[in-house]
């Protein structure tokens, strides 16, 4: 849905209201169509794939793009933008101090719990295929081979295993609840707010204060923060020493919330014994990136993916329809926004999922 053919299936819609919609991917690089545009553009929408972006008449134009970020300096730029919208999850590529001081406030908004349960199963398959050792046993059947042995020195179970997540917001808390049934020894949990005392009976799991506290008893840590500027490059080699000699990570939050050269090198150390998600820093990966091919002594211990955790066809369709209800809330001027969806509303914050924010 997110492609620039597809354009999240609202061309038709917004043609039908006289604008024009107009799709690219030329975002990189001084003179790109995306800085051209930029500068009349009213609306943003970021998307999961290729760009869409829409221009228009003098009343409204309106870009997308990916992932063409939004910084301080093309916001100056923008003297326009009112709204910037994220299909899907995650903000981060918004310079989100810069947009709450620019043309009195942009809002900027994603459709929130669009693809929390497509993330959350994608966390649990990553755990799994990690603990089971199951990328060498593939590899060995592609390749022609057959030696369990070299395997299954390997491979584990999750039973009886600590896992902890950090962050369990919508996404932490559904990896919780999934990862239940597989009866681990202690279900955990790092968050700058508590679940009720009710979610964590029913779920079984534990806050902890401390999230060095909470790695060093973890077998599996998963990462699901957003992406700000307290958690870039949290997961360095000093945090990940405090880490349980031998544990697993997984994170499909983003990557540049670790530091590749740190993960590797643990991988190849023995700290980490494996490390799999689908998020990268920078995006797309380059071929040389270092987290195409870190593995663990045994030779396994790599999970990665292309970033695809958040977008299932299901998930496609939730941002789709959620996009176009944002926008439609702001082309009708009754700005009723799901106050969930609002990452920085008025010139202020509207949540504390990007850290603590004053106005």
């Amino acid at each position: 849905m997110g492609t620039t053919e597809n354009e999240l299936g609202i061309r038709k819609w917004l043609e039908d209201q006289g604008h024009t919609l107009v799709t690219t991917s030329d975002k990189e690089g001084e003179g790109s169509k995306f800085d051209r545009e930029l500068v009349d553009a009213e609306i943003i929408i970021t998307t999961p794939y290729a760009s869409l972006s829409r221009s228009s008449d003098a009343r409204l134009t309106l870009h997308s793009f990916h992932p063409g970020y939004l910084t301080a300096e093309r916001l100056a730029k923008a003297k326009k933008l009112k709204l910037a919208v994220t299909a899907g999850i995650g903000s981060d590529h918004v310079d989100l101090l810069a947009a709450n001081k620019t043309n009195g406030g942009i809002t900027v908004a994603e459709v929130t719990g669009s693809n929390v349960v497509s993330v959350a199963e994608h966390v649990v398959m990553t755990i799994l295929t990690l603990v089971r050792n199951f990328v060498p046993a593939h590899e060995q059947i592609v390749a022609g081979e057959w030696d369990v042995a070299a395997v299954a020195k390997d491979s584990y179970d999750l039973e009886g295993k600590v896992v902890g997540t950090v962050a369990a917001g919508r996404i932490g808390e559904r990896v919780l609840r999934r990862l239940r049934a597989f009866d681990c020894k202690e279900l955990l949990y790092y968050d700058y707010q508590p679940l009720s005392a009710e979610k964590e009976a029913e779920i079984g799991c534990r806050r902890v204060d401390s999230l060095e506290e909470m790695l060093g008893q973890c077998d599996v840590v998963t990462i699901n923060c957003p992406l700000h500027e307290s958690t870039r490059g949290l997961f360095n080699k000093e945090l990940i020493s405090k880490m349980k000699k031998g544990a697993w990570l997984v994170n499909t939050a983003r990557g540049a919330i670790v530091v590749k050269e740190d993960v590797a090198e643990a991988l190849a150390s023995g700290q980490l014994r494996g490390y799999g998600g689908d998020v990268w820093f920078p995006q797309p990966a380059p071929a040389d990136h270092v987290l195409r091919h870190a593995r663990n002594s045994y030779g396994g211990g790599n999970a990665m993916t292309p970033h695809i955790s958040g977008t299932s066809i299901d998930a496609q369709k939730r941002y789709a329809e959620g996009t176009k209800k944002i926008i439609d809330s702001y082309l009708s001027g009754r700005h009723d926004y799901n106050p969930q969806d609002l990452i920085v509303y008025g010139g202020d914050w509207a949540t504390k999922a990007y850290g603590q924010r004053k106005a």
